[in-house]
Protein backbone atom coordinates (compact mmCIF):
# COMPACT_ATOMS: atom_id res chain seq x y z
CA UNK A 1 0.00 0.00 0.00
CA UNK A 2 2.21 2.52 1.50
CA UNK A 3 4.27 1.60 -2.29
CA UNK A 4 1.51 2.77 -4.57
CA UNK A 5 1.48 5.44 -2.53
CA UNK A 6 4.46 7.02 -3.00
CA UNK A 7 4.40 5.80 -6.95
CA UNK A 8 1.41 7.94 -6.94
CA UNK A 9 3.24 10.68 -5.71
CA UNK A 10 6.28 10.38 -7.70
CA UNK A 11 3.75 10.40 -10.64
CA UNK A 12 1.79 13.33 -9.55
CA UNK A 13 5.09 15.19 -8.67
CA UNK A 14 6.90 14.08 -12.21
CA UNK A 15 4.06 15.54 -14.42
CA UNK A 16 3.64 18.78 -12.43
CA UNK A 17 7.43 19.80 -12.68
CA UNK A 18 7.52 18.11 -15.94
CA UNK A 19 8.06 20.71 -19.24
CA UNK A 20 5.33 21.20 -21.92
CA UNK A 21 7.65 19.03 -24.21
CA UNK A 22 8.08 16.33 -21.82
CA UNK A 23 4.22 16.19 -21.21
CA UNK A 24 3.51 15.35 -24.84
CA UNK A 25 6.46 12.59 -25.08
CA UNK A 26 4.36 11.22 -21.84
CA UNK A 27 0.80 10.96 -23.14
CA UNK A 28 2.17 9.54 -26.20
CA UNK A 29 4.15 6.85 -24.13
CA UNK A 30 0.79 6.20 -21.99
CA UNK A 31 -1.46 5.94 -25.61
CA UNK A 32 1.84 3.13 -27.19
CA UNK A 33 1.58 1.46 -23.77
CA UNK A 34 -1.84 1.12 -24.03
CA UNK A 35 -1.68 0.19 -27.42
CA UNK A 36 0.44 -2.07 -26.89
CA UNK A 37 -1.72 -4.15 -24.01
CA UNK A 38 -4.59 -4.09 -26.30
CA UNK A 39 -2.94 -5.45 -29.21
CA UNK A 40 -0.84 -8.24 -27.15
CA UNK A 41 -4.85 -8.92 -25.51
CA UNK A 42 -6.20 -9.16 -29.29
CA UNK A 43 -3.92 -11.41 -30.32
CA UNK A 44 -4.41 -13.62 -27.45
CA UNK A 45 -8.28 -13.80 -28.31
CA UNK A 46 -7.64 -14.42 -32.02
CA UNK A 47 -5.91 -17.45 -30.93
CA UNK A 48 -8.52 -18.96 -28.91
CA UNK A 49 -11.42 -18.60 -27.29
CA UNK A 50 -12.66 -14.78 -27.02
CA UNK A 51 -12.77 -14.49 -23.52
CA UNK A 52 -15.25 -11.85 -22.22
CA UNK A 53 -13.16 -10.22 -19.94
CA UNK A 54 -10.40 -10.17 -22.38
CA UNK A 55 -12.45 -8.31 -24.51
CA UNK A 56 -13.40 -5.67 -21.74
CA UNK A 57 -9.88 -4.93 -21.14
CA UNK A 58 -8.89 -4.56 -24.85
CA UNK A 59 -12.01 -1.81 -25.12
CA UNK A 60 -10.63 -0.45 -21.52
CA UNK A 61 -7.36 0.01 -23.10
CA UNK A 62 -8.61 1.53 -26.17
CA UNK A 63 -10.77 3.86 -24.37
CA UNK A 64 -7.38 5.50 -22.40
CA UNK A 65 -5.46 5.49 -25.21
CA UNK A 66 -8.95 7.71 -27.10
CA UNK A 67 -8.56 10.25 -24.37
CA UNK A 68 -5.02 10.50 -24.58
CA UNK A 69 -5.43 11.88 -28.25
CA UNK A 70 -8.25 13.87 -27.54
CA UNK A 71 -5.71 15.62 -24.97
CA UNK A 72 -2.90 15.68 -27.48
CA UNK A 73 -6.00 17.34 -29.71
CA UNK A 74 -6.80 19.43 -27.17
CA UNK A 75 -3.29 20.57 -26.96
CA UNK A 76 -2.70 22.27 -30.18
CA UNK A 77 -1.77 25.60 -30.76
CA UNK A 78 -3.70 26.58 -34.11
CA UNK A 79 -2.34 30.02 -34.30
CA UNK A 80 1.51 29.60 -33.82
CA UNK A 81 1.20 25.44 -34.98
CA UNK A 82 -0.32 26.43 -38.43
CA UNK A 83 -0.52 23.94 -41.47
CA UNK A 84 1.51 21.73 -38.81
CA UNK A 85 -1.57 22.01 -35.71
CA UNK A 86 -4.10 21.05 -38.26
CA UNK A 87 -2.47 18.03 -39.78
CA UNK A 88 -1.97 17.00 -36.46
CA UNK A 89 -5.68 17.33 -35.39
CA UNK A 90 -6.71 15.64 -39.08
CA UNK A 91 -4.19 12.55 -37.90
CA UNK A 92 -5.67 12.50 -34.49
CA UNK A 93 -9.00 12.47 -35.63
CA UNK A 94 -8.71 9.49 -37.53
CA UNK A 95 -6.44 7.58 -34.77
CA UNK A 96 -9.93 7.81 -33.07
CA UNK A 97 -11.97 6.80 -35.53
CA UNK A 98 -9.70 3.72 -36.51
CA UNK A 99 -9.62 3.02 -32.07
CA UNK A 100 -13.05 3.20 -32.56
CA UNK A 101 -13.39 0.57 -35.80
CA UNK A 102 -10.93 -1.54 -34.26
CA UNK A 103 -12.81 -1.49 -30.89
CA UNK A 104 -16.08 -2.85 -32.30
CA UNK A 105 -14.13 -5.55 -34.86
CA UNK A 106 -11.29 -6.72 -31.94
CA UNK A 107 -8.99 -5.65 -35.29
CA UNK A 108 -5.81 -6.33 -34.13
CA UNK A 109 -4.02 -5.01 -37.18
CA UNK A 110 -6.04 -1.84 -36.83
CA UNK A 111 -4.76 -1.46 -33.27
CA UNK A 112 -0.74 -1.91 -34.34
CA UNK A 113 -0.90 0.16 -37.13
CA UNK A 114 -2.36 3.16 -34.77
CA UNK A 115 0.62 2.15 -32.50
CA UNK A 116 3.22 2.40 -34.54
CA UNK A 117 2.33 5.63 -36.61
CA UNK A 118 2.04 7.05 -32.68
CA UNK A 119 5.34 5.64 -31.76
CA UNK A 120 6.56 7.69 -35.36
CA UNK A 121 4.89 10.63 -33.98
CA UNK A 122 6.30 10.06 -30.26
CA UNK A 123 9.85 9.53 -31.69
CA UNK A 124 9.65 12.58 -34.06
CA UNK A 125 8.54 14.92 -31.18
CA UNK A 126 11.43 13.44 -28.41
CA UNK A 127 14.07 14.36 -31.33
CA UNK A 128 12.23 17.77 -31.70
CA UNK A 129 12.40 18.37 -27.84
CA UNK A 130 15.74 17.04 -26.96
CA UNK A 131 17.43 18.83 -29.89
CA UNK A 132 15.48 22.31 -28.30
CA UNK A 133 16.43 21.50 -25.21
CA UNK A 134 20.11 21.09 -26.24
CA UNK A 135 19.70 24.30 -27.67
CA UNK A 136 18.58 25.99 -25.10
CA UNK A 137 21.60 24.71 -22.55
CA UNK A 138 23.89 26.31 -25.17
CA UNK A 139 22.36 29.30 -25.00
CA UNK A 140 22.59 29.34 -21.63
CA UNK A 141 26.25 28.63 -20.93
CA UNK A 142 26.93 30.89 -23.98
CA UNK A 143 24.91 33.85 -21.58
CA UNK A 144 27.14 33.45 -18.81
CA UNK A 145 30.33 36.11 -18.65
CA UNK A 146 32.31 34.99 -15.56
CA UNK A 147 35.10 37.55 -16.28
CA UNK A 148 33.13 40.44 -15.46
Amino acid sequence: MAYNSAMSTYKETKIKTASQGQLIIMLYDEAIKQLGRAVELAELNSSGKKEPSRIEMIGKAIMKTEAIIAELMASLDFERGGEISQNLFSLYGWFNRELLEANISQDKVRLAKVRNMIVELRDSWYELFSKNAQEAEVREVQGINIAG
